[in-house]
């Protein structure tokens, strides 16, 4: 069965649909009961950060056994 795709979008820019990393890494980092998401670009410069920084951060998580990230 085929999983629906993400409707959210991101609160700073509207890009739509966000992947399901993109989700994660906002809901790790921010918490569970977040109102809004972010797209990595935005996600990134939210936290002054660069993308690549954000995405070896969600890689750690993987390897770690993050649910978020499977």
């Amino acid at each position: 069965m085929k999983k629906p795709k993400s409707n959210y979008s991101c609160i700073a820019c509207g890009k739509i649909p966000l992947s399901k990393n993109e989700i994660g890494i906002n809901r790790k980092l921010l918490g569970e009961m977040i109102n809004g998401y972010y797209c990595l670009p935005c996600f990134a410069n939210y936290f002054e950060v660069s993308e690549q920084d954000i995405l070896d951060k969600i890689e750690e998580f993987r390897e770690e056994g993050c649910k978020l990230f499977e």
